[in-house]
């Protein structure tokens, strides 16, 4: 009884603490001439295309505690030119089991002036329109994306599935220790596609 009761002491000392978590959704008026930013310490970004009107933003954050959350504030400039989210941690920390995972869904036509991810991959789906993004050590995926895209990866593999070339648009991939694959449907009479790998191979 006794040996019985010390064990479940023990596992019960040695479970983990459950982490902390919370979810905040924010909404934004769109327009073609209005650009969106989001920078995020480590975490995951991912961007969802579609037919809506407006800009939506979920961002989840885990922290080991409650506490440990305002180590990661939310900040939000607005204007009528431009929506820019930073969720990054106070005075430059880097703890890794302070996260944000953000998930954006635009309209496919949306111009996004910038995704940063310093931690973590990028994930992008059904885009169309003109975008910029930057995974510094995590992968970045891209699926059924065409318009004006410019990716880039620091250490992580960058991959495009169901891509289309349009004829005004650029796809530009770059990794400096990764992979780069690109797949198209069909090859497009006319292309303009930029590839570089510094350290890593190329496949099309």
């Amino acid at each position: 009884m006794h040996r019985a009761l010390l064990l479940l002491l023990l596992m019960a000392c040695a479970s983990p603490a459950a982490a902390a978590t919370d979810r905040q959704v924010r909404t934004f008026a769109w327009s073609a001439s209005r650009a969106l930013a989001i920078e995020v310490g480590g975490g995951r970004i991912r961007v969802e295309g579609s037919t809506r009107t407006d800009i939506e933003l979920v961002i989840s954050r885990t922290a080991p505690t409650t506490d440990a959350l305002a180590l990661l504030p939310i900040d939000v400039e607005e204007t009528p030119e431009r929506v820019g989210v930073r969720v990054r941690q106070v005075d430059g920390g880097t703890d890794a089991a302070i996260t944000a995972d953000v998930v954006v869904r635009v309209p496919m036509t949306a111009r996004v002036e910038m995704l940063r991810l310093d931690e973590g991959p990028i994930t992008i789906e059904r885009f169309q329109g003109w975008l910029t993004a930057e995974a510094k050590r995590g992968a970045l995926q891209a699926t059924d994306v065409t318009g004006t895209l410019r990716l880039e990866t620091g250490i992580g593999n960058l991959t495009l599935t169901n891509a289309r070339l349009d004829p005004k648009g650029l796809l530009r991939l770059r990794a400096f220790n990764g992979d780069v694959t690109l797949d198209m449907p069909a090859a497009p009479p006319n292309a303009r596609v930029m590839a570089l790998a510094l350290n890593g191979r190329i496949t099309s």
